[in-house]
Parts: structure tokens; C-alpha cells; sequence
């Protein structure tokens, strides 16, 4: 299968692409730099010059492919409406080529606002919330009406593993050796799931396989760890305490990001390991905690 994958030199999508190849797949990759592109040849793939921004680029690049990744995002939180806004369009974009064909086409949202408060499952809709722009899974919908194959992959708030240098881990990493601390808020027990970056990429290269339109799946290998204990993990690994802050407190620590900490998301896999016989074999996110993964 040609498989056209967006975001492929990222810390999630140069594992899918390493992944779809080891499993015998073409695959191109979307390069925005020539250090991107480089990239792509060393692993092997082809390399497919554009960006997110360029839809021509996009239509091109779907129009000879078997089956589109889209694991594309621009990680820029200062401009988040508007990156959000490019997500959806690109999204819409490749399914507009898709569309009334049997090409499969995986798009990429996340756990964490499903179901604040208690264990989202696969068969929860995404909730349209106006303070929350992303909207990945909507754009996954006007493609599933179109007739395309769509599935979406529901990230955890944690996809980890070494050199992991944007996610939420190296976030508090790095807040704790600027601030001297390694916080968590209240009492901690609100809950993050967490994947590692090649569990993750495995369950992309399973999804192609779906053949339910509108179908999501869960990329989480645990589904309840407690912010508490993430944070101790931190602070045992830099020799730094583990303090609980008020909420007055931690919007001050951790500013942008406090709402994140205080974020109480399990997430269920359990129909996703059944229908497509994802089994998650990777270090768990304590251990590359202990393993010094983000500390050394």
C-alpha cells in the first residue's frame, strides 16, 4: 500500500513512517524543510515537499495514495485557534480527494476533553466546546459524509519516549528545574492516560485496516495515572521536592499549561485492543520516568 503521511518527521509521525515500512508499505512523507526531507530519504520514504499550509501540496500528495495519515499539527500554543483552524482545513482538504473512494483516511485528535471527569470510551462523541478550537474530529465527520474511510486515533495527553522534546512531560520537566519544584495541584489525584510514541505509531498502522467510516480509536496504553505520581517521579529523577500547589498557585507555576495539570482524563482502549488487536508492549510512562528517558 502507498501510504501518505503527513507529520512524518515528527516525534509520533517518524515512527509511523519507520513502522508502515517495516511492515512492507510505500510510503511518502509531507517535507516543509530540506532537513525534513533528508530525513524522509534516510529512513527510506519519499519525500513529498509542501506543508500544512499548502493545500495543492496536499491534494497532490492524497491524490496518489492508497491510504492518507494525517499526523500533521503545528505545535505553536501561542496561535492555537489558528493552527487549529489549518488542522481542519487540511483534513478537509484530503478528504475532499478521498471522497466516494475506498481510501482509507486516519486522522488524529485526542483523549483529554472527551469526557472530563470520568473514563472516555471510543463510542463518546467529541464535545464541541467554543473554548476549544481543535476540531479534528468534526473535519473527520464532513469526510465520513463525503464517503471517505475516515477513522480518527485519539491520542493520550502523555505519548512518550525518547526524544520527546513537545509534549506535556517535558513541559513539567522543565518547569521543575526552572522553578526549583516538581508541582502537581490539589492533591494530584486527578488522572492523565498515557502511550508510547511506538505503541502509538503500531495502532496507526492497525487502523488502516478499519473498515467502519467514522470509527476512533483510543492510543492509550494506560488509562489512569495520577498527576501526583507523574510528578513525584519528576522530582525523585532532579533530586527536587514534589509540592502540592493551590489552584491560585499553580496558575502561577504553570501558567498556560495549569489547565492541563489539572486535567482529570482517563481513557478507556478496551474496544480499540478488541477491534483491531492492539497490544501495547512498550515502557509505561513511570518507567521512562525511572529510566531516566526525560531526565538525562
Amino acid at each position: 500500500m502507498r501510504v501518505f503521511v503527513t507529520g512524518a518527521t515528527g516525534f509520533i509521525g517518524t515512527a509511523i513512517v519507520q513502522e508502515l515500512l517495516a511492515a512492507g508499505h510505500q510510503v511518502s512523507g509531507l517535507a516543509r524543510s530540506d532537513v525534513s526531507a533528508r530525513k524522509l530519504s534516510e529512513a527510506g520514504a519519499e519525500v513529498h515537499r509542501g506543508d500544512l499550509e499548502d493545500s495543492d501540496s496536499l491534494r497532490s500528495g492524497a491524490a496518489v495514495a492508497d491510504a492518507v495519515i494525517h499526523a500533521g499539527f503545528i505545535h505553536d500554543f501561542t496561535r492555537f485557534a489558528e493552527v487549529c483552524l489549518i488542522d481542519k482545513t487540511a483534513i478537509e482538504t484530503i478528504g475532499q480527494v478521498l471522497a466516494g473512494s475506498d481510501r482509507p483516511l486516519i486522522v488524529t485528535s485526542g483523549t483529554a476533553l472527551v469526557s472530563p471527569g470520568r473514563l472516555a470510551t471510543e463510542d463518546i462523541s467529541a464535545p464541541v466546546d467554543p473554548a476549544w478550537p481543535r476540531a479534528s474530529e468534526q473535519a473527520a465527520d464532513i469526510a465520513k459524509e463525503l464517503g471517505v474511510r475516515v477513522a480518527t486515533i485519539r491520542l493520550s495527553p502523555s505519548v512518550h519516549g525518547q526524544g520527546d522534546q513537545q509534549g506535556f512531560i517535558p513541559i513539567l520537566v522543565n518547569l521543575a528545574k526552572e522553578k526549583g519544584i516538581s508541582a502537581f495541584v490539589g492533591d494530584g489525584l486527578n488522572r492523565w492516560n498515557a502511550v508510547h510514541r511506538l505503541d502509538a505509531a503500531h495502532l496507526y498502522s492497525l487502523a488502516l485496516g478499519n473498515t467502519t467510516p467514522g470509527a476512533r480509536f483510543h492510543a492509550c496504553a494506560e488509562e489512569a495515572i495520577t498527576v501526583r505520581s507523574v510528578a513525584e517521579a519528576i522530582g525523585k529523577e532532579l533530586n527536587l521536592p514534589a509540592v502540592s500547589l493551590n489552584p491560585d498557585e499553580a496558575a502561577s507555576h504553570f501558567g498556560w499549561f495549569a489547565q492541563m495539570a489539572s486535567a482529570d482524563c482517563p481513557a478507556s482502549s478496551q474496544w480499540t485492543r478488541a477491534q483491531l488487536e492492539w497490544h501495547p508492549s512498550q515502557p509505561s510512562l513511570l518507567d521512562d520516568l525511572k529510566n531516566g528517558v526525560y531526565t538525562k
